[in-house]
């Protein structure tokens, strides 16, 4: 009797573990899909954020753009006054909105970006001593991040250089160079605008 039973056991036994292993293999393969889930979720809730900081970053851009304006300038003090006020509030309360998108970079991508900064740094402090030369820099920078040929010159070393960087830090430096670019090219107008007025206003003192 006690042998049956025995034996009885060692038959039920694989099929008791068979059941078990099927039961783990089934709740891995759920955790995994729930994990799967949550990695879309995670993915989409990066880009979210990086879409926010570019509006604010684009926001910023566009109110240093219209307190640097020709038109600012052309009205009555009183109302440029009013409107830089204005400004200025809707700046600071641009600025407490803080978004932060960190990027994971190994050795080699840090150095890289570490390099890519110092470059456009560089070429930026000396924008207002040779701003022609400065844009052409800035171009040839940009030229480098982009994926399609462009008719202006290419910065190759650069181009190497942010091709070690980590893909989020290339998009960063690419906007960046745009904003440069844009910067200077309103500055330069602007420039013009005031040599235009000020050789006007001197053909009309005559």
């Amino acid at each position: 009797m006690a042998q049956a039973k025995i034996h009885a056991k060692m038959n039920e036994a694989p099929n008791s573990k068979f059941s078990r292993t099927l039961s783990m293999a089934d709740r891995s393969g759920r955790l995994l899909e729930s994990l799967d889930q949550l990695e879309m979720r995670v993915e989409a809730l990066r880009e979210a954020a990086s879409a926010m900081e570019q509006e604010r970053e684009s926001i910023l851009e566009m109110i240093q753009a219209m307190q640097n304006s020709p038109e600012m300038r052309n009205i009555c003090a009183g109302e440029r006054e009013e409107l830089n006020l204005t400004a200025n509030r809707l700046m600071g309360r641009t600025l407490s909105v803080e978004i932060s998108v960190g990027t994971i970079r190994n050795p080699q991508q840090e150095e890289a970006l570490r390099k890519a900064t110092l470059v456009i740094d560089e070429i930026v402090r000396k924008l207002l001593d040779d701003m022609d030369d400065g844009r052409q820099r800035l171009l040839a920078l940009h030229a480098a991040c982009m994926t399609e040929e462009l008719s202006v010159p290419i910065d190759q070393k650069f181009q190497a250089i942010v091709i070690s960087c980590a893909l989020e830090d290339q998009k960063k430096i690419k906007r960046r160079l745009e904003t440069l670019l844009r910067n200077v090219e309103n500055a330069e107008r602007n420039i013009k605008i005031m040599d235009n007025q000020k050789i006007a206003a001197a053909n009309g003192s005559q």
